[in-house]
């Protein structure tokens, strides 16, 4: 008797505090995206970080053609570079969905982050737009650019530096695929899906009903590993991040 009144008051003590702690969560969430909203410069450091990646992306491009390589090894270096980009990206997307540090520096970005959860469909717009668009939260991206550059210059070798700039170009691309699977049904389009070359809307749609898993958005193919690491490091948004969002009636961001 006195163990089961010392389990339900155990058990009951959890619960208030679970629930403590995610109200808190929410009240964050709110007060980040109340930031967000009403503090313009969050949209320029987007619009900076932008204007940053795509510059070196289209400077990379062109070294990219000063390498003096046969056209086989670019072929070679791309499809390495294909499916590390698709892991990395995807990596980077399983630590965002996970994340719930709203009161850091970054929190109103993190907190705007998890509302592609909430409204799925992007709005429509170009895809020169959306590439621009979409480069702009990826921040990490800009010192790894940045870093390709310096390599160049260093004069590594070339095949290891053709395939980290196919990898830093890719990562803004695997944000126009991500964007394609939710909203396009062009027939070419949903034929690079059908062909693995493109995320599709069927196989993506997984990571938005399921929990904790299939976070890869180039076109998928590594999601067998990043499944197995955020299966042993993270218990899921569903009943995590997505939660804190629950009581949130404000704006979408811009490209939603």
């Amino acid at each position: 008797m006195m163990l089961s009144v010392v389990y339900l008051f155990t058990r009951n003590k959890i619960m208030i505090e679970e629930k403590n702690k995610l109200s808190n969560k929410q009240e964050e969430f709110n007060s980040a995206m109340d930031k967000y909203n009403t503090n313009k410069i969050y949209q320029y450091v987007y619009k900076f970080v932008s204007i940053l990646n795509v510059s070196i992306q289209i400077i990379l491009f062109v070294l990219l053609f000063q390498l003096s390589m046969n056209w086989y090894w670019y072929m070679i270096s791309f499809m390495v570079a294909y499916f590390i980009t698709d892991f990395i990206n995807g990596l980077v997307h399983m630590y965002m969905d996970n994340n719930d540090n709203y009161n850091s520096i970054f929190g109103p970005f993190i907190a705007s982050f998890h509302l592609h959860h909430k409204q799925t469909k992007y709005k429509n717009n170009r895809i020169l737009v959306i590439y621009f668009n979409e480069s702009g939260s990826k921040f990490w991206l800009v010192p790894y650019l940045l870093f390709t550059l310096c390599l160049y210059y260093l004069h590594i070798n070339p095949i290891v530096l053709i395939t980290l700039i196919y990898i830093g170009i890719l990562s803004s691309i695997a944000e126009v695929s991500h964007y394609l699977c939710h909203n396009s049904h062009s027939k070419i389009i949903l034929f690079l899906q059908k062909s693995g070359i493109l995320l599709s809307k069927k196989y993506h749609s997984n990571h938005h009903k399921k929990e904790n898993e299939q976070y890869a958005f180039l076109n998928g193919m590594s999601d067998y590993f990043i499944n197995f690491i955020a299966n042993k490091y993270y218990n899921g948004y569903k009943n995590g991040t997505d939660k804190d969002f629950k009581y949130y009636n404000g704006v979408n961001t811009a490209n939603r």
